[in-house]
């Protein structure tokens, strides 16, 4: 039957007439054709309700792309790969608690790498000593540098908070804190030497070395040429460090920064293979003095440290036991007594 509201065929139409013609009512219309009407109403309501699913239902299977030979491979494993039972939370909650973390330690490797470490600590050079306030000097640089006072005050003080986190061994926070003030004080030799000191002491040696340089152009300081040198061992630039070492000793610093400078000198040397260079330079330490100080302590142990690395292990007793006469807690010492068998 047609959709209501659509006009019927034409045969269909002449028949209905024929009918009518016949059989007419009151109200001009034949029972049959109020009969037929109604069926055809509800008949089209049934089937307008239906249509929808019924075109779901006989809707072809929308043709899929041919799959890859990658795909096919996936889905055969997917196959055969058993589903998961149900999560259980409280199972798996039990199952975490009651976890335990197993522990797997390399004896060996963790020796060799705390007598490494141990070894650069006491071989390293000491940072340059702490500052409680700025140098007048530097406060003179920074006012000539920049005009404005209230502006040189606040640089000034921004400078200080650097140096402070410095001293504290907040080293990223001195370095972020420095550097921001290079482009406004890139004349101040402190600032430069701020952001080398703290570059040195979290590995950076690249920006240490150039810091620190820049810093020595600006105002020379031996007190800082160890650690200069020790940037440049670190960066294999061993031209560097004979250069700085002579010029630490042409300085005649104090026997601490001297002490410095040698021993980065001399593990310049081993670095390269060259120990028995190594222990030469280290000979002047060889000597007793009346008092023992830290930087002596210091180059008996990298002395000490030497002749083992050269395989002279009775040397190398003797110059450990001598560390530990005087402080038995200096670096590992005991524990490398132990290791020669002492």
């Amino acid at each position: 039957m047609p959709p209501a509201g659509r006009p019927p065929s034409r045969r269909r139409a002449s028949s209905q007439q024929g009918r009518s013609q016949d059989g007419r009512s009151q109200d001009g219309r034949s029972r049959e054709g109020r009969s037929q009407q109604g069926r055809s109403q509800d008949g089209h309501a049934r089937k307008r309700s239906a249509t929808p699913q019924r075109r779901r239902n006989d809707r072809p299977a929308r043709q899929q792309r041919p799959q890859t030979a990658a795909q096919r491979r996936a889905a055969e494993v997917n196959a055969k790969r058993p589903r998961r039972a149900p999560r259980d939370p409280e199972a798996e909650r039990a199952k975490i608690e009651s976890r335990t973390l197993d522990t797997w330690i390399d004896e060996g490797s963790l020796r060799d790498e705390a007598a490494g470490a141990a070894s650069r600590a006491a071989t390293s050079p000491r940072p340059a000593p702490r500052r409680r306030r700025i140098d007048p000097d530097t406060v003179s640089e920074i006012e000539s540098d920049v005009r404005d006072p209230r502006r040189a005050a606040e640089l000034t003080s921004r400078l200080g908070l650097a140096q402070q986190a410095l001293d504290r061994e907040r080293f990223d926070d001195a370095r972020r804190l420095a550097s921001s003030l290079l482009r406004s004080l890139q004349n101040v030799a402190a600032v430069h030497e701020v952001v080398g000191l703290a570059a040195y002491r979290t590995g950076r040696w690249k920006q240490a070395a150039s810091e620190l340089a820049a810093a020595q152009s600006l105002h020379q300081s031996v007190e800082l040429l160890p650690v200069l040198a020790d940037a440049y061992r670190a960066l294999r630039r061993w031209s560097d460090v004979e250069r700085i070492w002579s010029e630490v000793r042409e300085a005649s610093p104090s026997q601490e920064v001297l002490a410095e400078a040698r021993i980065v000198a001399a593990g310049a040397l081993a670095d390269q293979g060259d120990l028995s260079g190594a222990i030469r330079t280290m000979g002047r330490s060889a000597q007793v003095p009346k008092r023992v100080r830290d930087h002596h302590l210091r180059q008996w142990y990298v002395l000490a440290d030497l002749h083992d690395r050269a395989g002279d292990t009775l040397e190398a007793t003797r110059w450990f036991k001598r560390v530990a006469e005087h402080d038995p807690e200096f670096v590992d010492v005991l524990d490398r007594l132990r290791a020669l068998g002492r």
